[in-house]
C-alpha cells in the first residue's frame, strides 16, 4: 500500500501544485501517492497559475492537467501525511482536525529541509523569479522529506 502524502497551500495554483508534481517526480517507484488541495475555495477546478505551470516545466515537470480543490475533513482522516506551506495553512488545516493523532499527521514541508526556510512564501501576487525561487525550495525540501522517509 501506497504511502499517501497531501500538498496544502492557500488557493492550490501557486506552491502545493508545484509541490505535487515535484514531489511526484522524485518519489516515482518508491511508493508515494501524491496529491494537493488548497484551505480555500478561491479556485477550485481550476488549473494551477501559468507561472507555477512554466517554471515546472523548464524543469522536466508537467502539473497542467492539475485542478484546484479545497482540503476536506476527509483528505486529514485519509492522508498519512499532509504537509503544507506556510503557518497560516498549518493551523487552517489543523482546525479540520477532531484527534491529536489527526495533527501529528500535518507538518510545514520546510520542516525536514535544512534549507533555512521556515516557510514557502505565496508567489502569487510576485514575479517570474519568485515562482523559480519557489520551484528551488520546494525541491529541496521534497527531496529533503523524501530521503527522511525513504
Amino acid at each position: 500500500m501506497a504511502t499517501r502524502v497531501l500538498m496544502v497551500c492557500l488557493g492550490n495554483i501557486c506552491r502545493s501544485p508545484l509541490a505535487e508534481g515535484i514531489f511526484r517526480h522524485l518519489s516515482i517507484g518508491k511508493g508515494f501517492e501524491v496529491d494537493s488541495a488548497g484551505t480555500v475555495n478561491y479556485h477550485t477546478g481550476a488549473a494551477p497559475d501559468r507561472r507555477s505551470i512554466e517554471v515546472a516545466a523548464k524543469n522536466g515537470i508537467d502539473i497542467s492537467t492539475q485542478k484546484a480543490r479545497q482540503l476536506t475533513t476527509h483528505d486529514i482522516a485519509d492522508y498519512d501525511h499532509i504537509l503544507v506551506m506556510d503557518e497560516d495553512n498549518l493551523k487552517n488545516a489543523q482546525a479540520l482536525c477532531i484527534s491529536a493523532e489527526q495533527r501529528e499527521k500535518i507538518s510545514l514541508l520546510t520542516s525536514a529541509s535544512g534549507h533555512g526556510a521556515t516557510q514557502v512564501t505565496d508567489p502569487y501576487y510576485g514575479n517570474k523569479k519568485d515562482f523559480e525561487n519557489v520551484f528551488e525550495l520546494v525541491h529541496d525540501c521534497c527531496k529533503s522529506w523524501l530521503a527522511k522517509h525513504t
